[in-house]
């Protein structure tokens, strides 16, 4: 049960990247003082990698917890 323990804790990691490069494009669309309407546009696009993200990320930690309980 290592093996799943560890690739739980690379999705994990995986995950992890993909919600620090949403805040940096969110962060990086709000400094770009865009209208209103511009700036709901690019968070618009970049919602769906957040979500998948952390959809990655929780299935990596629960493979993470399985591999513990089991090993």
């Amino acid at each position: 049960m290592e093996i799943v323990v560890w690739i739980g804790a690379a999705l994990s990691v995986l995950g992890l990247c993909g919600i620090i490069y949403s805040i940096v494009a969110v962060t990086r669309a709000k400094r770009a003082n865009l209208s209103d309407d511009e700036l709901r546009a690019r968070i618009s696009k970049v919602l769906p990698i957040n979500l998948l993200a952390l959809l990655i990320s929780v299935i990596g930690l629960m493979a993470v917890v399985i591999g513990v309980m089991l090993g």
